[in-house]
């Protein structure tokens, strides 16, 4: 399983809708899908899109830490042909990053509570309830099938930063937060 190189913001495939899936089980799928694990493990990532790795395909893989998520822990997980639902309205910001977009992290408002559907590898029919950080990666995932980068969700870019910075908004965020009277 070879690591792949990641195309970066400015590579037009990045921009692009990907292509549907004609047929999950198809042996050449499973090999870009482990491709694609080998290269989010080492990037070290939780989540990669083939755009990401210049495959315009509808296909996604990811993972949840139990430290990032509050305990919830989803193993390396492959979906061909995603889709996402909303549950709520309820939207909420928190810190993204993307391996197309090294070094520099936002504020992204996104759904608190989803349900995704799609096909595993051996062509079953995945339907998943998610919430917090979960759903934020699945989020965040689909929107590259779709040409979307996590910036084109930002309301304010004043909340982008370099990675190596964020303590500084993040002190400056918890002193408004602490300040602002309730």
């Amino acid at each position: 399983m070879p690591v792949l190189p990641i195309a970066r913001m400015g590579n037009p495939v990045l921009r692009e809708i990907a292509a549907r899936i004609a047929d999950p089980t198809d042996p050449a799928v499973a090999r870009l899908a482990a491709d694609m694990i080998a290269t989010m493990l080492d990037a070290p990532g939780v989540g990669l899109a083939a755009p990401q790795v210049s495959e315009s395909r509808r296909l996604i893989v990811f993972r949840v830490p139990a430290d990032r998520s509050g305990g919830e822990e989803v193993a390396n997980t492959v979906l061909v042909n995603p889709a996402i639902e909303p549950l709520s309205d309820e939207m909420a910001l928190g810190w993204e990053g993307c391996l197309s977009i090294p070094g520099l992290r936002g504020l992204v408002p996104r759904h608190t509570r989803i349900r995704y559907r799609g096909y595993g590898l051996d062509g079953a029919r995945i339907e998943r309830e998610a919430t917090g950080f979960h759903a934020r990666v699945v989020q965040h995932e689909v929107d590259h099938l779709d040409g979307v980068l996590y910036l084109d969700r930002m309301d304010d870019l004043r909340l982008l930063v370099c990675t190596e910075e964020m303590h500084h908004l993040n002190a400056a965020l918890s002193a408004a937060v602490t300040s602002t009277p309730r």
